[in-house]
């Protein structure tokens, strides 16, 4: 691998970790713990193990599809899924505000399942690394959902 495709690995890994720094500013809190939730909800510990693993593949996969292509409309796809995702916690936890926090997730799976297929041309390995994601973005909308009906 070149130096250059080592540089651009190392920018798409920092984006994708400059967009954790919104889970990591907004936390759950006493305000979370408070809301009544479902039994399937999982306990706090596994948020930020699942997340540590979906943002490196999340960070991969756009740097797969930039070796291949560029920027293009899958790359761009990428970084409203990016920003949709950072915005998620900051309606969540900032605000407070469950229904924009699970139009949010709404509008975040769209730009997933849309990355998933604009990718797969250019770099299949890129689009199998956001199933898991889209995986659990599903999972965490039906408890982002379960969340505002019960409370």
């Amino acid at each position: 691998m070149s130096a250059s495709s080592w540089v651009s690995l190392v920018v798409f890994l920092a984006l994708v970790a400059a967009t954790s720094v919104t889970g990591a500013s907004f936390r759950p809190g006493v305000w979370y713990a408070s809301l009544a939730k479902p039994s399937w909800t999982p306990p706090n510990w596994a948020f930020p193990v699942v997340w540590t693993i979906l943002y490196v593949m999340i960070g991969v996969a756009g740097w797969l599809v930039y070796e291949r292509e560029g920027f293009g409309a899958a790359l761009a796809v990428w970084i409203v899924a990016l920003i949709l995702n950072g915005l998620w916690s900051y309606l969540m936890f900032g605000q407070r505000q469950i229904g924009l926090a699970a139009a949010d997730l709404a509008a975040l799976w769209i730009a997933v399942l849309a990355f998933i297929l604009l990718a797969w041309p250019a770099d299949r390995m890129a689009s199998l690394l956001f199933v898991p994601y889209l995986a659990w973005i599903s999972y965490a909308g039906a408890l982002n959902l379960a969340i505002l009906r019960m409370n």
